[in-house]
Order: structure tokens, then C-alpha cells, then sequence
């Protein structure tokens, strides 16, 4: 077996987009940054996210039944930093950014280059993180002259084995 640190290096290789994933839940509004993102259906067209089990996200997601991928420009990373914790919301914001309410009821980005609105097809439980499977039921762009983000954008790691504390 490899070692944690060879196994980290190794996971944090994959080419990763990164994005906000919107959820809601009643009241309850939040977004998270995420990195396990890919597209596994085309009939019906459907997007994969992994959320952590223990995440404010995977609980709205969860009772909610939908999500939102939020891609952002490559030029504005520092927005991921915000959303590694459970968000603010006030008004028609979450931690200060812009929302509208998709077809689903979950939170899109104003700002977002790009989202997709989801609905809850398949939730794998995978032991840390749960596999969601959304099919797109609406989607939109903003700006399709704009690189999407991805985890090389930033000094942010995520994958491998847990880390101390986390």
C-alpha cells in the first residue's frame, strides 16, 4: 500500500474544475467549494459531485433534493477561500456574492461564468463522501469567453488520505 504522502501527491494530480456547489434546504441556503465534479451520463445528462458526508452541503443536498454547480472565472479564485466554511447569507447573498433562485429552489451565482441546475437522481454513499448524481434542468452562461477555474488555479489540495483534525 502507498504511503499517505505518496497517495496525496498522487490524488492531487487530477485535473480537478473547481466551483461553488449551491443547496438549499427550506430556509437554509448554502454554497461550498468544490473540486470532485464530472459529467457521468449523457441520456439523461447528468453531473457528479463528491460532497463530504459531515458537510452543511451533503445535509441540504440530502433534504433538498438538487444542486447547483456554479463555475467561476480563473480569474477571480479568492472566492473559494470564503466558501471552505458553511456561508452567510443576507438578502439575496451568500457571503456577500449575488444569488438568484434556479428552477430547483437551490442558490446560482450571479457572478458564475457558467451553472447548472440539478436535480437529485442517484446519492452514493461512498464512506467519507457521498457521491450525488444530478441531471441538468437548467443551465446557463455568462460568460463564455471566461476560463473556468480549476484546482491549479489556486494552492488549495483536496483528495488523497484526511488530514489531522479534519
Amino acid at each position: 500500500m502507498p504511503s499517505d504522502e505518496i497517495l496525496n501527491r498522487v490524488t492531487w494530480k487530477i485535473p480537478n474544475a473547481l466551483a461553488l456547489i449551491g443547496s438549499r434546504a427550506g430556509d437554509e441556503w448554502n454554497a461550498m467549494t468544490a473540486s470532485w465534479i464530472t459529467q457521468v451520463s449523457m441520456e439523461p445528462v447528468l453531473i457528479g459531485v463528491g460532497v463530504d458526508n459531515t458537510s452543511v452541503t451533503h445535509r441540504l443536498i440530502t433534504a433538498g433534493g438538487s444542486f447547483t454547480v456554479n463555475l467561476w472565472s480563473a480569474d477571480d479564485t479568492r472566492v473559494f477561500v470564503k466558501f471552505s466554511k458553511p456561508a452567510t447569507k443576507e438578502g439575496m447573498t451568500l457571503n456577500g456574492r449575488p444569488i438568484r433562485e434556479g428552477i430547483t429552489g437551490a442558490p446560482i451565482f450571479e457572478e458564475a461564468i457558467a451553472f447548472m441546475d440539478c436535480e437529485v437522481r442517484h446519492a452514493i454513499d461512498f464512506g467519507t463522501h457521498t457521491f450525488f448524481a444530478g441531471e441538468i434542468v437548467d443551465a446557463g452562461i455568462r460568460d463564455d469567453e471566461a476560463r473556468p477555474a480549476s484546482m491549479s488555479d489556486t494552492r488549495m489540495k483536496y483528495g488523497g488520505v484526511r488530514r489531522g483534525g479534519h
